[in-house]
């Protein structure tokens, strides 16, 4: 991992999000180094799921030498921001680097995706970031190290990366065009710069997003942190970059990633938005059988199914079935398989004992997903991971992610029966 340098001792740090996860781990980094850093997030009281609150994180960077003012900030509140950039600038003396952290996300296609869900990302992910930026850009302007880092990733206009969650793309590629248009903005007074992972990082979020066992696909938020630190060493006229934290972590010399990651060794997940596949993904999924292509348009046309599998699937299902299956998932999935052996098939696993069939489900489903036969029956095998199927367009689905997700757990039990 990346050593300290004290080269953040005395600055001034304002951090959306900062309560846990990404946000809090690049708080603690630069505590380190004896930096101010002024919390702003939403958690004043603890969330029922998520670990956290803006008092916590201040007692632990209080505790890695850094100082902390923890304020209540909504970024959805202008007026919050203004209070609390007031505050920081009060206490201690102005501002030199702001972190764009605070994200919303609904990986949900159009017609799934509630207004509701439109405007806390649009609100959160672009305006929220627009608006503490230009809040706290009068006080970067006067500092010596002058940076914005937002995390957002490369604006990315293959397709691939809407069709499934457009309103989410759409609000996380507003915080990258903050980057571009405000980087050339204010060039030559502050920095302003990108910061996206090149896998996917465990968070308690991440863990309710991707479901129990996600972790070991996982690199920890240390590599953010690390990658966040070397973009707060660079000068103003290091600006309009966007990053990729391996790649940059690479330039200062690290050379091993094991230390990052939570399962040394195991396949990683990449992150949204990047086509192209980490080395360390396309090695090792390779070494277990998985395949990510996230290429879409250079996607191989899957080789003709076994016959018979897609039953001989459903078949194994069934008698792996339990009560307590039943009562830990309580959802009806419906398949709409293509190819051969294909057609619509169900898995009950509300009714007692749970059930399989070919046909509609005698009760709405909860979530429909659509993929090939060859496709169903390596997800169900193990051989390919739903999430990484999903990402690359290979799975679509409809209704409840969070029942989704909950699909991926069972999958992994029966891995060694298929």
């Amino acid at each position: 991992m990346l050593p300290n340098t004290g080269k953040l001792a005395g600055c001034t740090v304002f951090i959306t999000g900062a309560s846990r996860g990404i946000g809090k781990a690049i708080a603690l980094k630069a505590a380190k180094d004896g930096a101010n850093i002024v919390i702003a997030a939403k958690t004043a009281q603890a969330h029922p799921k998520l670990a956290g609150t803006i008092y916590s994180a201040a007692e632990e960077i209080k505790a890695a030498g850094g100082k902390a003012l923890p304020c209540v900030v909504d970024v959805r509140d202008e007026q919050q921001i203004s209070s609390a950039v007031e505050k920081a600038v009060e206490k201690f003396g102005g501002i030199d680097i702001l972190v764009n952290n605070a994200s919303a996300i609904s990986l949900t296609n159009t017609l799934e995706t509630p207004t509701k869900k439109v405007d806390l990302m649009m609100n959160i992910n672009t305006r929220g970031t627009y608006l503490t930026s230009k809040a706290c850009i009068p006080y970067l302007k006067k500092s010596k190290i002058a940076h914005i880092l937002n995390l957002s990733p490369p604006l990315n206009l293959n397709p691939l990366w809407f069709k499934q969650h457009c309103a989410y793309t759409i609000a996380k590629y507003g915080m990258s065009m903050c980057v571009l248009g405000m980087a050339e903005e204010f060039k030559g007074e502050i920095a302003v710069n990108a910061l996206w992972p090149k896998t996917a990082i465990y968070t308690a979020a991440m863990d309710m997003l991707g479901g129990s066992g996600i972790e070991s696909q996982c690199r920890k938020v240390d590599i953010i942190a690390d990658a966040a630190y070397c973009i707060f060493k660079k000068p103003k006229s290091f600006t309009g970059n966007f990053i990729i934290d391996e790649n940059i972590l690479k330039e200062e010399g690290i050379k091993n990633f094991d230390v990052y990651a939570i399962t040394p060794g195991h396949p990683l997940l990449p992150d949204f938005f990047l086509d192209e596949q980490p080395v360390i993904v396309t090695k090792e999924s390779a070494t277990h059988g998985a395949l990510p292509e996230l290429k879409e348009e250079e996607a191989q046309p899957p080789p003709k199914p076994r016959s018979g599998a897609v039953e001989g699937t459903f078949r194994i299902v069934k008698d792996s079935l339990s009560d307590d299956i039943v009562k830990a998932t309580q959802a009806v999935y419906q398949f709409e398989l293509s190819g051969e052996d294909g057609g619509t098939w169900f898995l009950d696993l509300k009714s007692k004992g749970g059930n399989v069939g070919y046909g509609e489900p005698s009760d709405r489903a909860d979530v429909v997903m659509s993929m090939s036969t060859d496709d169903f029956v390596k997800m169900f095998s193990g051989k390919l991971k739903p999430t990484i199927a999903f990402m690359s367009g290979r799975l679509k689905i409809k209704g409840n992610m969070g029942l989704a997700i909950k699909l991926e757990k069972l999958m992994n039990q029966m891995n060694a029966r298929l």
